[in-house]
């Protein structure tokens, strides 16, 4: 008998983009047939992969095509790729959150999962309320949910909050209490996408300390995505990398890391939206690219070269309190700084496209290689949009006191001082 936790044969999953029907009412009546019956959608026209960077002829995406992989019970798999890799469509799939298009998925054993802020949670109900609810999709009795009742209220901090309605609570408290249903319920499989953005530091530390109790003290098997490699292999031992919907590698996660990231270092500077983004999204950065003082598109900088970052935002909702944020990332995927700007403006000129330049100062950030992650949210409610590990730039040192040391890491920033005083005391 095979051993495994989850067993993926030939997946793929595929979008269609645009207008749904066939064309003729009969055709539509074939394909209703043909699903009726469980058959493959005889209309289903052979799409490109998920590449966003190229224009395709097909209304057809295939967000994953023919993925194949085995994941051991216990193992700690970390699933990595660029936006638009599909992750996050692949954890759906296995949560059943979707249906795959086509393929086989054999799964032994529960499954918990905290794919988006607020998944599974009805906001009228109260936290106390949500638990239960929460663990009763889970397939958990309700003694099993009461004795873990008090360490997940402990866990997540909200006691105060607990019989308030959810609706109520701000983003921070949604992944606080859904996490800690998701780590506490006994099942025998943990899948995470990276909501933990969302969480202040210490509670990202907490959760990742609690992920790692549960992979390699409770022999629970976790299926971590996650753009911080630090946290990543932290946790892992396997890694999966996603390439445009396709498995690229599977290997121990030290391997899987320093692929992504030398593949990462001859990515083009820029990032285009996906059109289901575009189309599914109410606000949504649609590009991002950086340039120098001349304009023109660039990821390779000089020390005292100035940094301007362009990103385009489709806005087809007005919200009040629209902000966005920009962090610098090194190549770890850790945060080295960030910046937030208040875009609520944007609401007195209506919907539509807008483009925004922010110009970082030069011989501030230190000689190294560096990602740009931007976010689109309004606090304490939501995240419209999210981009991490885009846009990689290098900054070169060519005259600074340092620049015998090119190529070495003195961290992040050029501090400036001044030398107040030199004496001799004795």
């Amino acid at each position: 008998m095979d051993d495994f936790a989850i067993k993926v044969e030939n997946l793929s999953k595929a979008y269609q983009l645009g207008d749904f029907s066939t064309g003729t009412l009969n055709r539509d009546l074939e394909r209703w047939w043909a699903l009726m019956r469980g058959k493959e959608d005889p209309f289903l026209k052979i799409g490109e992969t998920n590449d966003r960077t190229v224009k395709g002829e097909s209304d057809i995406i295939w967000s994953l095509k023919d993925i194949n992989f085995e994941i051991k019970p216990g193992d700690a798999v970390g699933i990595i790729g660029r936006n638009g890799a599909g992750k996050s469509t692949l954890l759906k799939v296995l949560s059943r959150v979707t249906s795959p298009t086509t393929g086989l998925i054999k799964v032994k054993g529960r499954i918990a999962s905290l794919l988006e802020v607020g998944t599974g949670f009805h906001p009228d109900l109260t936290g106390r309320e949500n638990v239960f609810l929460n663990g009763a999709i889970l397939g958990m009795r309700k003694a099993e949910i009461k004795k873990q009742f008090d360490a997940i209220v402990d866990f997540a901090g909200i006691e105060r909050y607990i019989d308030t309605p959810v609706k109520r609570y701000s983003s921070g408290m949604y992944v606080r209490l859904a996490f800690a249903v998701a780590a506490h319920l006994e099942s025998e499989i943990l899948i995470v996408d990276e909501v933990l953005a969302v969480g202040d530091a210490e509670f990202q530390k907490k959760c990742l300390g609690k992920m790692n109790d549960v992979s390699k003290g409770e022999g629970r098997t976790v299926l971590f995505v996650s753009h911080n490699m630090g946290s990543v292999s932290q946790l892992c031992n396997q890694g999966i990398l996603l390439k445009n919907g396709q498995v690229e590698a599977i290997d121990k996660i030290s391997v899987i890391v320093d692929k992504y990231i030398t593949s990462q270092q001859v990515t083009k500077a820029g990032y285009s939206a996906k059109q289901i983004d575009i189309e599914t999204k109410s606000i949504v950065f649609t590009e991002v690219y950086l340039s120098n003082a001349d304009q023109k598109i660039n990821n390779d900088f000089d020390v005292f070269d100035f940094i301007f970052i362009h990103t385009n935002i489709l806005i087809k909702q007005l919200v009040s309190g629209l902000k966005l944020s920009v962090t610098i990332q090194n190549k770890n995927g850790e945060y080295v700084s960030t910046f937030v700007e208040d875009i609520s403006y944007f609401n007195d000129q209506g919907t539509g496209t807008y483009q925004l330049i922010l110009k970082l100062d030069k011989e501030l950030i230190a000689p190294n290689s560096y990602y740009l992650r931007l976010a689109l949210f309004v606090h304490n409610a939501m995240i419209y949009d999210l981009v991490e590990m885009i846009c990689p730039f290098r900054i070169h040192d060519t005259g600074t006191d340092l620049a015998f040391a090119e190529g070495a890491d003195y961290g992040h920033f050029l501090m400036k001082y001044k030398l107040e005083k030199v004496e001799k005391i004795n």
